[in-house]
């Protein structure tokens, strides 16, 4: 283990020792404070991840950082982190919470300033320590960040080493990090998150976004178009939740597509789709980086296409899904692809090819009226998440109309070679001892447990 690792590890676990036992008081103070600098600060902060990383829109870096902020501190307003969280008479049952530890917290160039505080919050609400191990195109980002964290635990008291960050980070040392701390967060692309789980410590990552959405025929057009439009383009579509692909009931198919023209979408023809695939994958595999969260103009120009000046993203038609058609996958970037459906069971199809191609386990989204619809996409889509008439890059990670808790750092399951389903939050980074007394003993009753099998087959 490097000398800086080693000095970083070592303060943060002093750090992690002084409030192991403070009071929720004491514990709900330093994370008000904390909270406070990163929402007041949100302006320098979205200001720098834009400037440093050339990704995305200032503006919705803003919003992202400012809404994060401000729903995690709701979301761990009055939860109760310290002592005994849970009691359970009936069962004998004590829950108290512990801290993890020390928390090695990887975060993206793509997301690279509202993940701090986004991460942090719920890792000081749970009495840890965190480090923030980022990308190098954002460390400027992170310092800044933890610096501003930092000045929120001066102000009432609390060890400032709670909260450090790698200010030259490399693959070296993020590596050794993974391996000195006590729970690894990696938010971040398949790499980091395979480097997370092979550390040999616990890990929670993320998988491959690739989001899809239905659209069927009693789907308010408008609507859906509209919010298609705000989640495809948000910070130019550096979410791992912003669709990728939309699939459309062919009744409501040509409307639909005028209604995505409306709100700034460019459809192009095969003849400009085959220029935009050489473009975007140059190599006939890997993503071109130079298109990754840049505007539709910049894309275009890089593509050789001429858009209309009021253009805000680009629409293709699927082909095919899978390797041949590369626009059926994960895109980083304001691109659309559009698939037509029969009946409803071909959309969920869809969701299950596309996902399974790439973005297993990650999320789809749908616009209808009818619960039905929703509910058997509910039973058969392999996601972790659906979002039902929503943006889905602002509902899926927790927006203030849905129950979603509110993180940046979204679980995929098995499916996505993930621990969890869930969308990683406080709960995630605390330790609960079970305490059991005893109780009036509970028999097993044989005969409500095999009842029904003995009607049927007898004892034998």
């Amino acid at each position: 283990m490097s000398e800086i690792i080693q000095e970083l590890v070592r303060k943060a676990r002093a750090a992690q020792k002084e409030v192991e036992f403070w009071t929720q008081e004491q514990v709900d103070e330093m994370v008000a404070a904390a909270g406070w600098h990163a929402y007041k600060n949100a302006e320098s902060c979205a200001r720098l991840a834009f400037e440093e990383t050339g990704m995305g829109v200032y503006q919705d870096k803003l919003v992202k950082h400012q809404k994060k902020t401000l729903g995690a501190l709701r979301d761990l307003d009055g939860l109760k982190t310290v002592g005994l969280i849970e009691e359970d008479e009936a069962r004998g049952l004590l829950k108290f919470a512990k801290p993890v530890g020390v928390i090695g917290a990887l975060t993206p160039v793509t997301n690279a300033s509202a993940t701090i505080p986004g991460n942090c919050l719920p890792m000081l609400k749970t009495r840890n320590a965190v480090i923030f191990a980022p990308h190098p195109r954002a460390r400027k980002t992170c310092k800044l960040n933890v610096d501003i964290l930092r000045k929120g635990l001066a102000q009432v008291g609390a060890p400032l080493d709670l909260v450090q960050c790698l200010e030259e980070p490399s693959i070296e040392l993020t590596q050794g990090l993974m391996k000195a701390v006590d729970l690894v967060v990696a938010t971040g692309g398949s790499g980091m998150v395979k480097a997370a789980y092979s550390s040999g410590k616990p890990a929670y990552g993320v998988g491959a976004g690739n989001s899809v959405t239905i659209v069927d025929e009693t789907a308010d057009l408008d609507d859906a178009a509209r919010k298609i439009f705000l989640s495809k383009t948000f910070d130019f579509a550096t979410s791992c939740s912003s669709e990728n692909s939309a699939v459309i009931q062919e009744s409501v198919f040509d409307t639909m597509v005028d209604k995505l023209k409306e709100n700034g979408g460019y459809l192009c023809s095969p003849e400009e789709k085959a220029k935009l695939k050489k473009a975007m994958w140059p190599d006939g595999v890997h993503l071109n980086k130079d298109i990754v969260a840049q505007s539709a103009a910049v894309i275009a120009k890089i593509a050789g296409l001429e858009l209309p000046e009021d253009s805000k993203f680009l629409m293709v038609m699927g082909e095919a899904i899978g390797p041949e058609d590369p626009f059926s996958g994960e895109k980083l970037s304001v691109v659309l692809t559009l698939w037509r459906y029969g009946d409803f069971q071909e959309a969920v199809n869809y969701v299950q090819d596309i996902t399974a191609y790439n973005g297993t386990g990650h999320s789809c989204g749908i616009h209808t009226t009818r619960e039905d619809r929703i509910r058997k996409l509910g039973e058969a889509a392999r996601v972790s998440r659906i979002m039902v008439r929503q943006p889905q890059c602002y509902g899926n990670s927790g927006n203030y109309d849905n129950g979603m808790p509110i993180t940046l750092t979204l679980g995929c399951g098995t499916w996505g070679n993930n621990i969890t389903t869930e969308n990683i939050y406080w709960k995630h980074f605390i330790n609960v001892t079970w305490v059991a007394k005893p109780i009036e003993p509970v028999v097993p009753d044989q005969q409500k447990l095999f009842g029904a099998h003995w009607a049927k087959y007898g004892k034998d």
